[in-house]
């Protein structure tokens, strides 16, 4: 693994730990922390069989790193408007009058911005007849059919909870559309990529 890279993953692997270190709620975050695993064990073994770009694989270990602070805090409970009060004297709750802890939707509109260039780079890797637009179309289809798999995964798990244990690890704060509202900005990412995407020229991994 080049030396960028292996520091992303260095730096992802200690933040991992980190959020380990006196869990709130440990039950519920080794729920959430299999993701984790399972994303880390893809990432090396999936880098390996087909290289990603530097900066690709950068912003997934940045997804996870943001999925390891969701997990600890539950989502729901990242004291985020706190840490930005501390840091600069600035409260998004105040600022947009939220009335709920947005750091999950946050991480969905993360899946879509973070994943997209890697996954339409891996088609073309793949099927190098591809266009551009045609590997971003089925990039941003992969990303929407995901979110709509995670939903679905979420929903079973929460049919063996109790509603309150299933309210708390959904992290749905009451709206009746939270998975709707996820998907819709795990694709709103996706499309955000391809400005970006248009401008990178394809170069095939051996």
């Amino acid at each position: 693994m080049p030396r960028t890279k292996g520091i992303a993953f260095g730096l992802t692997l200690a933040v991992f730990a980190a959020s380990w270190i006196a869990p709130r709620w440990p039950v519920e975050q080794a729920m959430h922390s299999s993701l984790t695993v399972l994303g880390l064990v893809w990432l090396w073994w999936h880098d390996r069989r087909w290289s990603l770009r530097p900066m690709h694989f950068a912003l997934i270990c940045a997804f996870i790193v943001a999925h390891c602070i969701g997990a600890r805090w539950l989502y729901s409970y990242v004291p985020y408007d706190a840490w930005l009060r501390a840091a600069i004297g600035w409260s998004p709750a105040e600022a947009f009058g939220w009335h709920r802890n947005h750091f999950d939707r946050f991480i969905h509109l993360m899946y879509g911005v973070c994943f997209a260039p890697a996954v339409w780079h891996w088609l073309r890797q793949r099927w190098p007849a591809l266009s551009l637009g045609k590997a971003f179309g089925i990039a941003v289809m992969l990303i929407m059919c995901s979110s709509l798999v995670y939903e679905w995964l979420e929903w079973g798990i929460a049919l063996t909870m109790s509603p309150d244990a299933a309210e708390s690890y959904n992290g749905q704060q009451g709206d009746v559309w939270d998975a709707h509202a996820d998907m819709l900005l795990a694709t709103l990412g996706a499309l955000a990529t391809w400005p970006l995407t248009r401008r990178e020229r394809m170069q095939v991994a051996p």
